[in-house]
C-alpha cells in the first residue's frame, strides 16, 4: 500500500526530468507547431490554453509509464472538465489525485496567475461525485503538477507555414521551464483565482509554489479545507462572510466566542 507522502515523493522524482525533456540545449521548448500530413508545419501562439493542453498532451504517456513502474493504475477522467485531471491507484484501491496547472512568468519572481479548481461543487460535497469520477474525500492527497514558462513574444510567426525542413527558422513561442509537484493546499491563497469565478487562487510568488510555502503552509490542511470549504465571495456572501484571511480570524474570533460561552 502506497501512502500520499510516498506518492508525491516518487511522483516529484519523476517531474523534475521533464524539463530536460521538453527543453532544447538552448532551454526552448521542443514544441514548434503543428504538422499537415503534406509536412507543413503552421507555427502556434503563445495563448496559455494552447500551450498547456499541448504540454499536457506531452506528459501523459510518460506519466503513464511512470505508474507502470510504481504498480499504479492511471485513470483519465470520463468527462472533459470532471475533476482531477489524472486519477493514480494502487493495488489496494487508495486513490491519489493530481491536476496540472500552468502559467507564465516575467521577471518579477512571480506568476501572471494560477487556478487550483473550484471551492465549490466537489470541494464542499466531498463525499458524493459531482463533476468526479470518485468523491473528494475518496483520495489520500491532492496534488499539483505546476508548469511556470516564459513566453517569447514572436511578432508575425503564427501567419506562417513552414516546411518541416525549416523547423530550425521557428522560434519556440515558450522557454525556461519550471516544474514542481505540491500538495494543492499548501500553494493556496485566501483570494479567488479569476474574476468572477469560484476557484481558488494561488500565492503568485515562484518560490512559495515550488517550495510549497502558500498562504496556509503553517496554518495545516485543515485551516486550508474549512476555509475555503465556508468561503463566500463578496457577490455571494452579500457583506455578511469572510473574504479573505484577515476577515476569516475575525470570523473563527467571533465563533469561537460563542462556542465558549456555550461550554459554560
Amino acid at each position: 500500500m502506497m501512502n500520499a507522502r510516498k506518492f508525491q515523493s516518487l511522483l516529484a522524482e519523476e517531474v523534475c526530468g521533464y524539463k530536460n525533456l521538453l527543453e532544447t540545449d538552448a532551454n526552448q521548448w521542443i514544441v514548434k507547431g503543428f504538422i499537415d500530413v503534406d509536412k507543413n508545419v503552421y507555427s502556434i501562439t503563445n495563448d496559455t490554453k494552447v500551450v498547456s493542453k499541448i504540454i499536457e498532451i506531452l506528459l501523459i504517456p510518460r506519466l503513464h509509464a511512470f505508474a507502470q513502474r510504481n504498480n499504479l493504475e492511471l485513470e483519465l477522467p470520463s468527462a472533459q472538465n470532471y475533476y482531477p485531471d489524472l486519477t493514480f491507484k494502487d493495488p489496494k484501491g487508495n486513490l491519489f489525485a493530481v491536476d496540472f496547472k500552468s502559467s507564465y512568468y516575467g521577471d518579477t519572481g512571480k506568476i501572471n496567475g494560477m487556478t487550483l479548481g473550484s471551492y465549490w461543487g466537489y470541494f464542499r460535497n466531498r463525499n458524493i461525485c459531482k463533476n468526479t469520477d470518485y468523491p473528494y474525500n475518496a483520495y489520500k492527497c491532492h496534488l499539483v503538477i505546476g508548469m511556470l514558462y516564459r513566453q517569447v513574444p514572436i511578432a508575425g510567426q503564427d501567419c506562417k507555414i513552414y516546411g518541416i525542413h525549416n523547423l530550425r527558422e521557428i522560434r519556440s513561442v515558450i522557454e525556461k521551464f519550471i516544474f514542481f509537484v505540491q500538495p494543492k493546499w499548501k500553494i493556496a491563497s485566501d483570494r479567488i483565482g479569476s474574476g468572477n469565478t469560484r476557484n481558488i487562487g494561488s500565492v503568485l510568488e515562484i518560490d512559495k509554489l515550488v517550495n510549497g510555502m502558500g498562504t496556509f503552509a503553517e496554518l495545516g490542511e485543515d485551516v486550508f479545507d474549512d476555509y475555503w470549504m465556508n468561503y463566500y465571495s463578496a457577490k455571494d456572501a452579500q457583506g455578511m462572510h469572510y473574504h479573505n484571511l484577515a476577515s476569516y480570524r475575525q470570523y473563527i474570533a467571533r465563533h469561537s466566542a460563542i462556542c465558549g460561552r456555550l461550554e459554560h
